[in-house]
């Protein structure tokens, strides 16, 4: 793989030669550190686990230095902490039988330089090799920056392809903001019900994130446990879990759309669902 980053690299589960491995993804999620992935991309994740014909591979764009640690990991340098967690994804890409999992070592600032087209490229050479049909990354009304970072620059790379060659949907999911605030007319909701111990199990693995003092496994599983039950106020619960999305399709069907005007249009749907109610009860 002929990556940007000498650093960088592609890990194959089941030691299928690279070009092989790629080639037999459907599924495909874009993530800015290790462990998002398996809080985000969960759907695919379940969608493909156990199938012959569907197979899941993961990209995560950054390094996953600077993140908080304690416990055993407490006097780790940000050095040692890049080769735990990288150790820790590929851990998760065994037990949840992905396809492939790219580690492509960037730091967080070159995911937020606008300027910096190297992760584009990247991406590009991932998606003209796995060509999925579906692709998963941050929503774009996420509050962490570099995973913002990473939804556009997927956004720039799925344009950059021929039209022929993109994949039929893009989703936006939750990590560092939910989007239960959405009208439900606009939220992408994915069944994600099965496996609980699959699920629980993945999180899990991300030990140096859970000892660093956040509790992601539990916050994560809980959030889709609530999704689930408040997800329709009049009905019965129709799911265990669910997880939440936007969907970015139209953005790359049309290259020409405006990413910020896009995303405006959800918020100004919830503002006026949410007005709309007020006048109407008062």
């Amino acid at each position: 793989m002929n990556f940007k980053l000498d650093t960088a690299e592609l890990f194959v589960p089941d030691g299928l030669p690279a070009v092989d491995a790629l080639a037999r993804t459907t599924h495909m999620a874009v993530g800015a550190h290790q462990d998002d992935l398996e809080i985000m991309a969960i759907d695919g994740i379940l969608e493909c686990f156990q199938q012959e014909d569907k197979w899941f591979t993961g990209v995560v764009v950054t390094n996953g230095s600077g993140s908080p640690r304690d416990d055993v990991y407490k006097d780790y340098t940000d050095e040692a902490m890049q080769v735990v967690r990288a150790r820790e994804q590929k851990r998760a890409s065994v037990v949840g039988e992905y396809a492939a999992q790219a580690l492509l070592d960037y730091p967080s600032s070159a995911v937020k330089d606008g300027s910096n087209q190297d992760p584009v490229d990247d991406l590009v050479l991932l998606l003209e090799m796995a060509r999925p049909a579906v692709v998963y990354t941050h929503n774009l009304a996420d509050k962490h920056d570099t995973h913002v970072g990473v939804a556009l620059k997927v956004i720039q790379a799925i344009r950059r392809l021929p039209e022929a060659e993109r994949p039929q949907h893009l989703y936006g999911c939750e990590v560092w903001r939910d989007l239960d605030w959405m009208v439900d007319q606009d939220k992408v909701a994915f069944d994600c019900s099965a496996h609980e111990n699959l699920q629980a199990a993945l999180l899990g693995i991300f030990d140096s994130q859970i000892c660093g003092g956040k509790r992601y496994d539990l916050a994560t599983l809980g959030r889709r446990r609530a999704n689930a039950t408040y997800y329709a106020s009049h009905d019965v619960d129709v799911a265990t879990g669910m997880l939440f999305a936007m969907d970015l399709t139209s953005l790359i069907e049309d290259p020409a759309r405006d990413v910020q005007a896009y995303v405006q249009g959800f918020m100004d749907r919830f503002a006026q669902e949410v007005v709309g109610r007020l006048a109407r009860l008062r």
